[in-house]
């Protein structure tokens, strides 16, 4: 099957979905919902099978097609494709369980027949990631990276009758117009440099060149507004306000598929102007350690005082963009003993969503049956829940990164490369941020085991799908932090 296929499916369901819920039943919209994971998890399948032009077989007349001068597919593209697509299956999941506060704050209160676009959308969301995994030109990039972010503005501020949704919306759409700025500057002056918008043309042309100031200052533009796709500094400030305002299922979105859909763009303009012999290659490798020293300390130094789990999650959020950046600053090609640079994102992002959507299921549950998200809502959970205290404890260990889990072993590779790099101050940062977060996550755990639950805490239950979901990642968070070799073949 062409690559191509892979997001003309994701959009042909989108529209399905915007059909069914403009004609399906008008009170219960899990059809949409359900229909939605369903399709996803069959282009999840679609995704091992699919092919590129240098595949296909003699004499297909589709492999010489001019859309291959600006799509790609190779091992990283697939594996951010199903990453894209797995996040999002998930997250439709995650909403379908958390139905009961979309029905609360939107047009018709106690119905759910104004939620059915909230499964739609984040289809559209995933097809925008899948575009970004595979350009090789800014401009498609741009378009994919704004189709992505228009349809998070719609999520954001779903909650139409909830003030604090509404602000985080307007908060996101203001500051990500900001950095929308940024980008479309920065891409107009390393078109003004170099004469093209092709990714491995910029980097040709500005091994070539004498004076590397223009496309340099391009490409200083161009990382600040990707600081703001992945939540690093100096654009970190909205990632608090935004994920406590939105909707958990939202947040949970932005957290992970977002930040990786992010992070997949910000390595396809790099890997050609970080290759050895690229003039402004110390430069750049400078900034991002700049960008990464200052992502881990804000992220995991604000987090400490969190009262709220929510918020906590969100400078957690900015912690990881911190250690991710840093395995980046650390620029290494892939070898026999070293995944390099690239793997190691990939490898990280992958556990991240393992822990952090398992996480959010659990909290977005806790929202709804103690209508709190307060560290103190878990107060007592290892006597109310004792095997859903014990699932969040093991989340919370991995996240702090506890070895054997699959948040050690990431936590370990980008060591690794910064050692090889000889980034030792980063090293040095980046313990910090480790022991802080040890500091913060633990906090967690304390109010389950230690603290006494309220006088009228009730036990919290899992409805079915939150169940099975949180129960398979935490599984899967044990497991890959023993044996993270099927992480490692996907991304090679």
């Amino acid at each position: 099957m062409p690559a191509y296929y892979l997001e003309a499916l994701t959009v042909a369901l989108g529209i399905l979905l915007l059909m069914l819920e403009a004609f399906g039943p008008a009170q219960d919209k899990r059809l949409v919902g359900f229909t939605a994971a369903f399709g996803l998890a069959i282009i999840f399948i679609f995704n091992f099978f699919a092919i590129g032009p240098d595949q296909a077989a003699e004499g297909k007349a589709w492999a010489t097609w001019p859309l291959w001068d600006f799509y790609q597919f190779d091992s990283t593209a697939r594996f951010y494709k199903g990453f894209a697509l797995l996040c999002t299956a998930l997250v439709v999941l995650m909403s379908l369980d958390y139905r009961a506060i979309l029905s609360k704050y939107t047009d018709h209160p106690g119905t759910e027949s104004a939620t059915g676009e909230y499964y739609a959308l984040p289809v559209f969301a995933c097809a925008g990631m899948m575009w970004m995994a595979s350009a090789t030109d800014l401009l498609g990039a741009f378009v994919a990276l704004e189709l992505v972010t228009i349809t998070f503005y719609i999520l954001v501020a779903f909650l139409r009758r909830n003030l604090g949704s509404l602000e985080a919306g307007v908060k996101y759409l203001i500051l990500g117009a900001l950095s929308t700025g940024f980008l479309v500057y920065g891409i107009a002056w390393i078109y003004g440099a170099t004469g093209t918008m092709n990714l491995a043309e910029i980097g040709e042309k500005v091994a070539t060149m004498g004076d590397t100031t223009y496309a340099l200052f391009g490409t200083a533009l161009i990382l600040v507004a990707m600081a703001f796709k992945i939540g690093a500094v100096p654009m970190q400030v909205w990632i608090p306000d935004v994920y406590q305002g939105a909707p958990t299922p939202t947040t949970a979105f932005l957290s992970v598929g977002s930040k990786a859909a992010g992070f997949v763009l910000l390595l396809r303009f790099l890997d050609p102007l970080l290759q050895e012999g690229s003039p402004i290659r110390g430069q750049v490798l400078m900034i991002l350690g700049l960008i990464a020293a200052a992502t881990l300390l804000v992220g995991n130094l604000a987090a400490m005082g969190q009262t709220n789990f929510k918020r906590l999650l969100a400078y957690s959020s900015i912690a990881h963009a911190g250690f991710l950046v840093l395995a980046i600053a650390a620029w290494a090609p892939a070898s026999s003993t070293d995944p390099g640079s690239i793997a190691t994102v990939g490898f990280y992002l992958a556990t991240y969503l393992v822990m952090t959507l398992a996480a959010f299921f659990i909290l977005a549950q806790v929202r709804i049956q103690s209508e709190s998200e307060e560290i103190d809502a878990f107060n007592g959970l290892g006597k109310r829940s004792p095997l859903l205290a014990l699932g969040l404890t093991i989340l919370m260990a991995a996240m702090a990164g506890v070895p054997l889990t699959a948040g050690f072993i990431g936590k370990f590779f980008v060591f690794s490369l910064a050692v090889h790099a000889g980034l030792w101050w980063g090293v040095g940062i980046a313990f910090i941020g480790a022991a802080a977060g040890f500091y913060y996550y633990f906090k967690l755990i304390r109010a389950m085991w230690w603290m006494e639950p309220a006088a009228d805490a009730k036990p919290i239950t899992l409805p079915t799908i939150s169940r099975a979901a949180v129960a398979t990642l935490v599984l899967a968070t044990l497991i890959l932090g023993i044996y993270p070799k099927p992480i490692l073949w996907l991304l090679s």
